[in-house]
């Protein structure tokens, strides 16, 4: 089958992108991995002993990290509607987490406990079109901002990816509501012509 113009695009990309061979390197499943590193050195978000759900896991970059950073002493719970190949140190959950089936399972995971983060690099299926694509996304971000709020201890923190454009200030708003302190970053791993940020909201108060 002949590859389409936007795929082609995209493999030429994938094979120029200094990050996609850093990460094929040192052994990370994805470029991702150093959107959080970069979030990880500015804002510490990952210590020791917390326990950490990654929404939008796979392919597991992101776990691969907080896997190592918050130890033997800590989890990590995945969870995303694709599958994922395991990962020492990683609980993973494969389904849609609007399901109360999948939330009683998350909170058997869990064993009943609170979380210290809840982590979303969540991004819809992109159409190309900004009216279909940015309140799709938008919602996502709601959704991950909604069960934060009701799984994160006091004091926890929240990381979400997010677009510029329609709803970004409510959804901004909303998050300040809910946490000390929100800032908004953008990795130097993130693509320059991309509209995602990451907004790292910390000291959670219920």
């Amino acid at each position: 089958m002949a590859k389409t113009a936007s795929s082609r695009k995209w493999l030429d990309r994938q094979h120029s992108d200094p990050y996609v061979k850093q990460a094929q390197r040192e052994g990370y499943r994805s470029r991702a991995a150093y959107k959080l590193l970069e979030i990880q050195e500015k804002d510490r978000i990952l210590r020791p002993g917390m326990r950490v759900l990654d929404l939008g896991a796979a392919p597991g970059s992101w776990c691969q990290i907080a896997a190592r950073l918050v130890g033997p002493n800590g989890s990590v719970v995945a969870l995303d509607l694709l599958p994922m190949d395991p990962l020492p140190g990683v609980s993973i959950l494969q389904g849609d987490f609007r399901e109360p089936a999948m939330l009683e399972r998350l909170c058997a995971t869990l064993g009943g406990e609170p979380l210290d983060l809840v982590l979303s690099d969540m991004a819809p299926n992109i159409t190309g079109m900004s009216v279909v694509d940015q309140p799709r996304a938008m919602y996502l971000v709601e959704l991950a901002l909604d069960l934060a709020r009701s799984r994160l201890q006091p004091g926890g923190s929240l990381v979400v990816k997010v677009f510029q454009g329609t709803g970004f200030d409510e959804i901004l708003s909303a998050m300040r509501q809910s946490f000390a302190r929100v800032v908004s970053r953008k990795p130097k791993s993130s693509r320059s012509q991309s509209r995602e940020l990451y907004l790292v909201a910390k000291g959670f108060h219920p």
